[in-house]
């Protein structure tokens, strides 16, 4: 049996004809560049993740970087973010001229462990007189960018409290999380929503997926939004006045008239995936697996949550990975490793200084994770197939 690791052919096939609908009608105006449909995915967007404003942009990667454009982040200043998460992260915090900071994951969510964020800002960082936050090396400490992997809120809770007596902002990597939810001080909120500013990506495999790049920004405040709504045109407002230097960012009319076809199913989706996901518990359980498999976490199970976790990715881990995923691929089933790298592993971060064994956990969730296959459509009689293929193999 053959079980791929993520097929979008059903989805599309379901909303066949008013997407192609919205992609004619944007095709009938020539009106290709930040027109009504993306005005219109931005109030939806909006409205969904209960953020004032919303800012279409060109992927997730771009939202990161104009939001770190906008802040003036450069050099001489250092970022603080996971470790263990795709390479954009770090990556946009050095290509505005600023020093990404890897802090290690906690082992059970692989999310941002606030245990060593605080370690490293009340162990290893200064505080100057004016209350700023220095580095070892002297670099002064802006932000921190918690990052909600695989569909799954990082504990935000005390991620805020430290930014909040550290003086710092927070910029929320919720690509993989769009709709997800945790609870904050007592109320619903949802991912990219609470911090300073959030950042989503709508590659095609996210849960909510456009026919090409795209993303979007969100945030609370007024000024800062129009600041990144220039900072998308090259810093421009009025036309071919620039204020500062921005980028191409824009997000294309027609992915967003797509998107806008698929929002209203994004909660339906999650809940068909969250469902695939209580089904491979269930089976793993009666076939005895959970001793030889570490399966997701889901710490938010129980506060009354509708999305307490959306399952971008279904991610198990065992010391066994590169083997077991070597027999899943003879029995024909998709699997993917996110990510075989710690980002302090990658050779661009060389220059960093940091050495093997400098964040135990996300090392080890490199060599240990892998993904297997989840999607709305996915049928129960595939994930038996696979883990019972999971069985066959220890």
């Amino acid at each position: 049996m053959r079980v791929p690791l993520l097929d979008l052919s059903q989805q599309y096939a379901a909303l066949a004809e008013p997407i192609r609908a919205q992609v004619e009608e944007v095709l009938s105006t020539q009106n290709f560049i930040l027109g009504p449909k993306v005005e219109a995915f931005e109030k939806a967007v909006a409205d969904y993740s209960g953020a004032p404003h919303a800012i279409g942009v060109s992927s997730g990667t771009d939202a990161l970087l104009a939001v770190f454009m906008a802040m003036g982040l450069g050099a001489g200043d250092a970022v603080l973010t996971s470790d263990y998460s795709f390479f954009a992260t770090g990556g946009c915090i050095a290509r505005v001229g600023a020093t990404p900071v890897f802090i290690d994951i906690d082992p059970v969510t692989y999310n941002l462990s606030t245990t060593a964020l605080e370690q490293y800002l009340t162990g290893s960082c200064r505080r100057d007189d004016d209350g700023s936050v220095r580095t070892p090396n002297g670099e002064k400490v802006r932000a921190i960018v918690p990052v909600h992997l695989y569909g799954l809120c990082c504990d935000m809770e005390p991620v805020l409290e430290i930014a909040a007596r550290f003086g710092l902002e927070v910029i929320e990597d919720a690509a993989q999380a769009l709709g997800s939810e945790y609870l904050l001080r007592g109320r619903i909120s949802k991912a990219g929503t609470m911090g300073n500013s959030g950042t989503f990506s709508f590659y095609p495999s996210k849960n909510l997926g456009a026919a090409g790049d795209a993303g979007m920004i969100v945030c609370r405040d007024e000024t800062f939004a129009k600041h990144v709504r220039d900072c998308r045109q090259h810093g421009m407002e009025p036309r071919y006045y620039h204020h500062f230097i921005g980028g191409n960012f824009r997000l294309d009319e027609i992915q967003a008239a797509i998107l806008g076809v698929k929002l209203p199913h994004l909660d339906e989706w999650s809940k068909a995936r969250r469902g695939a996901a209580d089904y491979y518990r269930q089976e793993f359980n009666r076939l005895r697996l959970t001793d030889r498999i570490t399966l997701p976490a889901e710490p938010y199970r129980d506060r009354g949550l509708t999305n307490h976790h959306i399952y971008h990715q279904y991610v198990v881990r065992t010391a066994r990975r590169d083997a077991l995923r070597e027999h899943l691929t003879r029995k024909e089933i998709g699997t993917a490793i996110y990510y075989p790298l710690a980002l302090h592993e990658q050779e661009c971060f060389r220059y960093l200084q940091y050495r093997a064994g400098d964040f135990p956990e996300s090392e080890r969730a490199a060599r240990e994770t892998l993904a297997l296959p989840i999607y709305p459509e996915l049928s129960r009689e595939a994930q038996r197939y696979v883990v019972e293929s999971i069985a066959e193999f220890f």
